[in-house]
């Protein structure tokens, strides 16, 4: 279903309230006003033959023309409901028991209805209203009541829908008159509560004369009179004469005369009236001086001229209540529109107007409550739901805290472990041992005699060393150690092992000089669980021990040949 269509179930006037007026002398009005500024924002009119004779239409077919090309002109959407004033028909007061039923009411109003010569031809469709003062006690009550045509209500409701528009209610222009110069501040003191005035309306056909007490109608009178067949002063003379009579009729405070014909000036007229009060006149014609209202600047100034009483009377319905209004478009004709639930009310909101029906108004009422009671309703039972879910995502926040403090104490407690560990000591101890190798490596640079070889070398992180080498003579040994003793002042070295290397006994004793031959030492500061031991060494002095048994019967003692040709570190100095 979609937005329009909702709303229209609702009851709301969606669609453009368009006014309308059926105006004789000007023609078909359409105004569109400003209740704010009190200003008409749009206007415009077609010429329209009415038969003020007969009450009705000249010509159906020129009526659905002018219908056309006033909306057209205007840029008005057809698509809307329309408000139409008509010239009133029948206006009749009369006294009916207060004991008879709204049907017979409605039955006996027909009655006397259809006496008259407009409604001997068509059926009338009446609409009545009670005035009876609730405060005073009687057997009888009073009642105003109208009549139109039913066949003039089905022709223009027949033409609107043809065109797409709809007739959403009738007004009559006697009463858009009175609401017209109220509106306007024109009756300001004549509607006052308790005065007494009586408006005088001239028509082509003849004049009325309504009594009223403030706001309320207390009377109405109609006298025909062919103003058409009188010229110039005779047409004042013979309407003074016939007034004169008619207002002694109804004395009051105030007379009011209005003239809607172009052949007779009210302010003329008033001035040969005899009238006991107040006079005044407002001109409803081409003797018209100025515009009750203002009008916007896009309104043309020869159009605003031609606004009449009627068309601003109509617009303003709503906002000027009268005692006697008539419903013509409800089903029930003999009450009051007020009464009606299905009577819209026009609503102004700033520059958005709307009509709306009480019952509409219920249905909106309802779909609001309901739209403002859904989130509450959604959010009752998303509730558990989302605390539900917000309590999980608690509980998960507290197990990842508690795995957080965890993670916290072990730090402690390592962190516990190395409070004894100190930095700069360790430095010391590192610069120390670094110290202790690089000075080993100075040493044995400076220390190695000409004929001196080593053949093995260790310098360990903890200040360890072990030195082996062979030499020719055990003074170079001798000299070699003391050297490095010198070199190495912190470090207790001491001369592990002196052995000398010889190819056979004899050689040794007969004195000759072997450079290959010598002694084999190492000169260390580890003890004997400390002293690594060289794979290669160790390869050599097993295979001398199976190869090159000594002279002395102890091969551990003896290196051979290749080894002492092949030395693994050689730091001698050479020839």
């Amino acid at each position: 279903m979609s937005l329009e269509e909702l709303i229209s179930k609702l009851g709301i006037g969606k669609k453009e309230v368009i006014y309308l007026s059926i105006t004789p002398g000007v023609g078909l009005e359409l105004i569109q006003l400003n209740v704010q500024t009190k200003t008409v924002k749009n206007y415009g009119y077609k010429p329209l033959h009415y038969n003020e004779s007969l009450r009705e239409l000249a010509d159906l077919e020129s009526f659905k023309t002018a219908l056309t090309e006033l909306f057209t002109e205007l840029k008005i959407s057809m698509r809307c409901d329309v408000v139409l004033n008509i010239p009133m028909v029948l206006l009749g007061s009369r006294e009916l028991p207060i004991l008879l039923a709204d049907e017979a009411v409605t039955e006996a109003l027909t009655s006397e209805v259809e006496q008259s010569y407009i409604f001997k031809r068509y059926e009338p469709v009446v609409s009545w209203v009670d005035v009876t003062n609730t405060a005073t006690s009687g057997e009888n009550r009073k009642l105003f009541y109208s009549a139109i045509q039913k066949n003039v209500i089905d022709d223009i409701k027949n033409i609107m829908q043809e065109l797409g528009m709809s007739l959403a209610d009738i007004h009559l222009s006697m009463f858009s008159v009175i609401r017209a110069l109220m509106y306007s501040g024109f009756l300001e003191k004549q509607t006052k509560d308790g005065v007494t005035w009586n408006l005088m309306l001239i028509s082509s056909n003849g004049y009325s004369i309504t009594s009223m007490v403030g706001k309320n109608v207390v009377d109405y009178y109609e006298e025909p009179l062919a103003i058409k067949s009188f010229d110039g002063e005779e047409l004042y003379s013979a309407m003074n004469a016939s007034a004169q009579i008619a207002l002694m009729s109804y004395p009051a405070n105030y007379l009011v005369v209005v003239s809607e014909t172009d052949l007779l000036s009210a302010e003329l007229l008033i001035n040969r009236l005899q009238f006991d009060g107040t006079v005044s006149c407002y001109e409803n014609n081409e003797f018209k001086k100025g515009n009750l209202i203002d009008v916007d600047y896009q309104v043309l100034e020869d159009d605003a001229h031609k606004i009449s009483l009627e068309a601003i009377g109509n617009v303003v319905t709503s906002l000027i209540p009268l005692s006697l209004d008539f419903n013509f478009m409800g089903g029930s004709a003999g009450k009051a529109k007020e009464d009606d639930p299905d009577t819209p009310i026009h609503v102004v909101l700033g520059n958005f107007e709307l009509d709306i029906s009480q019952n509409g108004a219920r249905n909106v009422a309802l779909l609001f409550a309901v739209v403002l009671l859904i989130p509450f309703l959604l959010l009752f039972l998303a509730l558990p739901l989302v605390n539900k879910q917000k309590q999980a995502q608690l509980e998960d926040v507290k197990s990842k805290l508690e795995q957080t403090k965890q993670q916290i104490k072990t730090l402690e407690t390592e962190q516990d472990k190395y409070e004894d560990f100190d930095v700069n000591n360790e430095v010391k101890k590192a610069v120390a041992n670094n110290r202790t190798k690089v000075m080993s490596y100075i040493a044995l640079g400076e220390s190695v005699p000409k004929d001196l070889y080593l053949t093995y070398f260790v310098a360990q992180g903890d200040g360890k060393i072990d030195i082996k080498g062979q030499a020719a003579t055990v003074q170079d040994v001798s000299l070699f150690y003391s050297n490095v003793k010198d070199s190495m002042i912190n470090v207790p070295l001491r001369l592990q092992k002196l052995e000398m290397n010889s190819k056979s006994l004899d050689s040794a004793v007969s004195g000759a000089k072997d450079t290959k031959t010598g002694y084999s030492f190492e000169i260390t500061n580890m003890s004997g669980s400390d002293a690594p031991v060289s794979q290669g060494s160790q390869e050599n002095e097993n295979a001398n021990n199976e190869t090159k048994p000594a002279a002395d019967g102890n091969s551990n003692n003896v290196l051979n040949e290749d080894m002492l040709n092949k030395p693994l570190l050689n730091f001698g100095k050479g020839n």
